[in-house]
């Protein structure tokens, strides 16, 4: 190797590791992106499971998961919004405030999954015929939704008090009990499709009731762990529910950007699959092979960015703002590099990973010319969602990301998507490809915005209780 290019390595290593920044990010990236990984990796074996039923499974399947999708999205948007004041409330150790962004969080999930469950539960077969007009796929993801469903109200549970711990760095007990849960799913999953170890053989409804009894555990699970540690989450009732009409206010000042902004954003992305779906059910089955792969791949980005904010929100908390701007920017160009290569990998593990499904060449060629496209795309993606997930919502910048977010994909994503497909009835590769034009739009105003600093908002004076001075004597 050229003397020139080791130093510098060495270089940008020493630049790297200044604030001592690498063993910080890595110690709170690792165990999220563990978790996420894992999260990926048994999803991929479900996924391949239910490819051994055929093309239609593959396709019911992914479409009944685009509700939950939707629904993820927007507790996502509470969930991290919630997270942007507790991370900056932990720096100040403000334990009640915590509790009670806690508990405001936990009944707007609540509320919005029981949204959710009713319409999915009451109507599955009108929902899914949003998204396709092949009526044995709408059969079984009908089936598939109705006994799905219930699992939305236990994860919305699990969502609200994981997103809180990650916020204070307790990275560690929701790695452990969401590995226990998805171990489960897959396990049972394999039981309840295939008819193994005295299970009854559903098929296609066997994933649906693994994933509901492994989420109603995981739940317990997270529940008895949080107050059995007397972990800072566990707060009484009276604690969850201390919610004020001012103390509301200012916290869903900043929350309800974000929560509009991952709705709006799963909109586009479930807009996204009915346009892929409608190209036909080969079309839909190969970009839900790639997409098991993609989020697989994507989980060193799910754990830097969460880490990133994590650090970012506990360094503008304690009034460090420089090093919150110089934390934000090496995480930009770790998530640049690592984009590079993680794209590359995915080109060598492909073949053995889409041979392991029972469909046809067709699909199976739909899947190689899709993840070509997804290779030379990941580090776009992943500096986006580092930015946008990890720097300016954690630094309360949630009204920029809602109309950057907002106008690239319904300005320049979703039109060019439905171009490609129905109107110049490309391939779906290259509708995936013409899709990716609001990730470049974001890109460009994201980098700007990062260096103008104008990002950084101290949330947590906001909302913390003044302390009242009493007179001496």
């Amino acid at each position: 190797m050229p003397t020139g290019l080791i130093a510098y390595g060495k270089a940008v290593l020493h630049w790297l590791n200044k604030d001592d920044y690498l063993s910080q990010i890595f110690r709170l990236a690792t165990p999220i992106a563990m978790q996420s990984a894992i999260v990926s990796g048994l999803s991929m074996a479900a996924s391949i499971m239910i490819g051994q039923l055929g093309d239609s499974a593959i396709a019911a399947v992914g479409l009944a998961n685009q509700i939950f999708f939707l629904l993820q999205l927007l507790l996502f948007g509470f969930n991290s919004g919630a997270a942007i004041f507790t991370a900056q409330l932990w720096g100040q150790q403000n334990l009640d405030d915590i509790r009670r962004v806690l508990g405001l969080s936990l009944w707007l999930s609540l509320a919005s999954a029981l949204i959710f469950f009713l319409v999915s539960f009451l109507s599955p077969a009108v929902v899914l015929q949003l998204y396709t007009r092949d009526p044995e796929v709408i059969a079984l993801g009908a089936a598939y939704l109705r006994v799905f469903s219930f699992s939305f109200l236990f994860s919305a549970g699990t969502l609200a008090y994981s997103a809180v711990l990650r916020s204070i760095g307790e990275v560690r007990l929701p790695l452990l009990v969401s590995t226990g849960a998805l171990g489960l799913s897959v396990f049972l999953s394999y039981g309840l499709i295939f008819g193994r170890w005295g299970l009854p053989q559903l098929g296609i409804l066997g994933g649906a009731w693994s994933i509901l009894i492994a989420r109603l555990l995981e739940m317990l699970a997270l529940l008895a762990l949080v107050y059995w540690q007397r972990s800072p989450l566990a707060a009484s009732i009276t604690e969850i529910t201390d919610l004020q009409a001012d103390f509301v206010w200012k916290v869903l000042r900043p929350v309800l950007p974000v929560a509009l902004n991952e709705l709006i954003w799963s909109f586009g992305i479930t807009t996204y699959n009915a346009i892929y779906a409608r190209m036909g059910t080969e079309e839909y089955a190969a970009y839900n092979m790639v997409i098991s792969l993609d989020s697989l791949a994507f989980v060193f980005f799910i754990g830097l960015g969460n880490g990133c904010a994590i650090l970012v929100g506990n360094q503008i908390g304690s009034g460090n703002e420089e090093l919150a701007y110089r934390t934000s920017v090496r995480s930009l160009a770790l998530a640049i590099s690592g984009g590079i290569i993680v794209g590359a990998l995915l080109q060598v593990v492909a073949k053995p990973v889409f041979a392991l499904y029972q469909v046809t060449p067709q699909v199976r060629q739909y899947a190689f010319e899709v993840l070509l496209v997804i290779t030379f795309s990941l580090w776009l993606r992943s500096s986006n969602m580092l930015l946008l997930i990890g720097a300016f919502r954690s630094g309360g910048d949630t009204r920029y990301g809602l109309l950057i977010e907002s106008a690239g994909m319904w300005l320049a994503g979703v039109p060019m998507a439905y171009l490609a497909a129905f109107l110049l009835k490309l391939p779906i590769a290259w509708v995936y490809a013409f899709a990716l034009g609001d990730e470049l739009v974001k890109w460009l105003f994201s980098v700007h915005r990062l260096r103008t600093r104008r990002w950084i908002h101290n949330l947590a004076v906001t909302v913390a209780n003044p302390v009242v001075e009493t007179p001496s004597g």
